[in-house]
């Protein structure tokens, strides 16, 4: 059975909304200055908002997350890249959460919860479809557990001992 890519995707930039009006208002602003006489120098200030804005753009459309057949595949960073694969069968629960303010432009967040020691917690912000991908996932999930017969379990502080507890007795075992 080869790999394959059941979904690609990357923030959208409605995540970085709030920035971009404060570095439009910044902008707006060192524009205004700049047109009394004497002040033409702080036109040169403009650079500060719209580098920052230009940062911020970059800095999200450098994410990308991929679902295949067998693993979230993570990337992130601009200069220095990182990369982390999390295999679906150590995905323990997924939510999702649909603020106002995307659900207005038909995004949301999926959040995966994993035994993964590296990615214990993999938000994927502001995509289109989340519940299509939320239900691909779970499939998927589902099928990898099913094949190498893993399941969850959760016990109490009495139940295992030395099992990697918290702070509340709790524990998984995947």
């Amino acid at each position: 059975m080869s790999e394959e890519v059941l979904w690609k995707g990357s923030p959208s930039q409605v995540l970085n909304l709030g920035k971009y009006v404060v570095a439009l208002l910044l902008a707006a602003g060192i524009v205004v200055a700049g047109l009394f006489p004497g002040l033409q120098i702080v036109w040169a200030a403009l650079v500060l908002p719209l580098g920052w804005a230009l940062w911020t753009f970059i800095e999200t459309r450098s994410v990308h997350h991929e679902l295949t057949s067998e693993r979230i595949r993570l990337r992130s960073g601009i200069f220095n890249q990182k990369m982390d694969d999390v295999e679906l069968y150590r995905v323990k629960d997924t939510s999702m959460e649909r603020p106002f303010w995307y659900r207005m432009f038909g995004l949301s967040t999926l959040i995966i919860e994993t035994s993964d020691r590296s990615q214990p917690r993999i938000e994927i912000k502001a995509v289109r479809n989340g519940d299509d991908l939320r239900e691909t996932l779970r499939k998927q999930v589902e099928f990898w557990r099913d094949r190498k017969r893993v399941r969850e379990v959760d016990f109490d502080e009495g139940a295992v001992a030395d099992a990697g507890q918290d702070e509340g007795g709790q524990g998984t075992i995947v």
